[in-house]
């Protein structure tokens, strides 16, 4: 696949911690109810912690006791991309960074969820970085 920003892996291991690189490289996840957006209200936008690149507001984040931040929807659907993952013995589908590639989380559709896409992006914190709106 290509992408807006591609860096060598050398380049993402001198840019990202290691816990980003295992995240956001790797498609790995951090535990759940750990992560520092989990229960974050602050009003703003979450952009892909690897490129900057804006893919979520916090007008579309909801409490869905899942463990992780969750949204019903991105910022717009030209800012994700989607990927069947059928790893752990289960049928998912990964969330993606579309400008850079970088692993966000997976994404669940369902009734249920009491959100108005009936849908629910469950994103690592560690793939984020939460930018507040400035206030008036």
């Amino acid at each position: 696949m290509s992408y807006e920003i591609e860096k060598t892996e050398a380049e993402w291991r001198a840019q990202l911690s290691p816990q980003e690189y295992r995240v956001l490289r790797e498609a790995g996840t951090e535990r759940p109810f750990t992560g520092e957006y989990t229960d974050t209200k602050t009003v703003g936008v979450y952009s892909c912690r690897a490129c900057g690149a804006e893919l979520f507001s916090s007008e579309t984040k909801f409490d869905s006791h899942c463990g992780w931040p969750s949204y019903y929807a991105p910022l717009a659907e030209d800012r994700v991309e989607y990927i069947e993952d059928n790893s752990l013995g289960m049928r998912r589908v990964e969330v993606r960074c579309a400008r850079c590639g970088g692993h966000l989380g997976h994404v669940f559709e369902g009734e249920g969820y009491g959100t108005p896409t009936d849908q629910r992006y469950c994103i690592n914190s560690i793939s984020l970085t939460l930018r507040p709106a400035e206030s008036s």
